[in-house]
This record gives C-alpha cells, structure tokens and sequence, in this order.
C-alpha cells in the first residue's frame, strides 16, 4: 500500500493533467455541437472495429454447433426431397378409403438421418468408415451413406449399440449401381484400388454417346441408394476391348479425403424386395428340379 502512495505521489503531476484534460475534453465535446458529432463518429467508428473482431472470435468459437444446426436442417430438407417418395399403383386395387397416404398420392420409401465421421481411411484397398450413430439410433446394415452435399460415401456394412461401420466406394469389394444423366443407361462403378479421386464405370453400351464432364448419378435399380444421388463426372473415356463396352473413368463427387458430416439413408422397403427376390429365385430353382 505504502508503495502505491508513493507511485501517486510521484507521478501526481502527471495524473493532474490527465484528470484535467480529460475535463477540458468533456466541456468541449459536451458544449461544441461539431466536436461532439466528430466524436462520436470517431467512437462509433472504433468500437464497431472491436465489435467486429470479437463477433469474428466468437463465430470461430461457435463454428462447431452451427454446422451441426445446418447439418441437422439440411438432413430435414433432404428427407422432403421428391425421390425419397413412390407413388403406389392402385390401378387394380379396391381402394376403401377415400383419403391416399397424403394428399399428393404419395409415400415414404426412404428416409435420412444425420451422423459425423469419426474415422476414415483412403489409403488402402479395402477403406471402412466409421460413424458416431449406431443401432439405438436406427441405423442397421445395407443402409446408403451420402456426403452432406448429396455424393454417394459408401454402405453400412456392421452396427454396434451407438456406432456404424461404413464400407467406403473406395473399397475394391463394393461398387454402386450407377447410370448416365443424359442418357439414363446403367452401369456399375467400382473402385480398381489405385487413385481414391477416381472410379471405373462399367458395362455402359458403345452405342451410347458419351463426352469428358457428363454427369453420372446412382440408378434406380439399387437396393440401398436412392436414385439421383451424384457418383461423379466422366474424367476419361476409353473402350474396353475384352467386351467391347466403355470403360469410363469418373472423377468422385465426394471429397474422401474431407469426410465430416454424411447421411444415413435407409430404403423402408428394401426387406420386402429382397424377400421377393428370394422366394423367386427359390420358385424358379425348384421349377427347374421339377422339370428334369
């Protein structure tokens, strides 16, 4: 304290003059209509400088929670989207009930849910993906996985109680139905194991016209994609001389070396397709016993 005193003391001269200059500057401010308007403009014009920079900070700061708020809104926008809809024929039906499933006639035949990569690989053959939503959230095996901007990621190939394992597209053992935008003809994208910025799509016709830059988006012969969604764009095109179809190689939508935020599709109806699958290939093996 004693120290403080003699500080004061000391330097009482000058604490003097900055008391009274700061009075001289209030009467001057507060009396001079031109220096007051000067000032304030100088005072606004500085605190909204700090004002921005702390905005700046505190943005920075919240980053995290407002890309989950997007991620979230973006994950409902894309559940309304018209593919996530089929519209049933009732054409030969006995319809009872005069209302349909809503009043557009249509229902839900996938539905999206949002999840945050915690872990992925690209750099080798086989490449897994991990996400933080799991079987108490819903998710179960065979579900699609597309990035936040709608490319295609890979499949749900195992599920614990809160996290999911995705088998990545880059992955040499999966590959996606996948078709022409122009044109609509299908095709198979796989992954040869090299460059994890480029597929292979295969089984596409000579007779089909395609050029560098054509879009190609998943087909609507898939069990677990929904038809639409963006695979790439055609980056070279050769023919496959073993078949004599095209061999196209496709730059991929999705940045893998940049995963964070993806969606969980899930097709509601893909057990009742698979299961007509099966007791019809079971009805046709057993055709084929009861002919021979």
């Amino acid at each position: 304290m004693r120290n403080i005193f003699l500080f004061i003391r000391r330097y009482r001269t000058f604490f003097t003059f900055l008391f009274l200059q700061g009075v001289a500057l209030w009467f001057l401010f507060s009396y001079n209509r031109y220096h007051r308007a000067k000032f304030l403009g100088v005072a606004n014009e500085v605190t909204g400088r700090i004002n921005s920079q702390y905005n700046k900070v505190e943005d920075y700061f919240t980053l995290k929670e407002e890309n989950r708020r997007v991620h979230r809104l973006n994950d409902s926008l894309l559940n309304l989207l018209p593919r996530n809809f089929s519209v049933r024929d009732t054409a030969v039906q006995l319809v009872r009930d005069s209302v349909p499933i809503d009043t557009m006639g249509t229902y839900r035949r996938y539905f999206s849910r949002p999840a945050v990569v915690v872990y992925n690989t690209v750099n080798s053959q086989k490449n897994y993906i991990q996400l933080n939503r799991g079987a108490n959230q819903g998710i179960k095996d065979n579900m699609a996985v597309v990035n936040s901007d709608g490319s295609v990621v890979g499949v749900v190939v195992g599920v614990s109680p809160n996290f999911s394992q995705v088998m990545s597209l880059l992955h040499v053992q999966n590959s996606v139905s996948a078709s022409l935008k122009k044109s609509g003809e299908t095709g198979t994208a796989e992954w040869d194991g090299k460059d994890p910025r480029f597929l292979t799509l295969k089984r596409i016709p000579k007779t089909v016209e395609v050029k560098k830059g054509d879009t190609v988006l998943t087909s609507s012969v898939s069990y677990n994609f929904p038809p639409g969604y963006m695979v790439g764009t055609v980056a070279d095109v050769k023919i496959d001389n073993t078949s004599g179809m095209y061999l196209l190689r496709i730059k991929t939508a999705a940045n893998f070396n940049n995963l964070q935020q993806v969606h969980i599709i899930e097709n509601i109806e893909r057990e009742e397709q698979i299961k007509l699958y099966e007791e019809t290939r079971k009805k046709i093996e057993e055709t084929k016993k009861n002919q021979k």
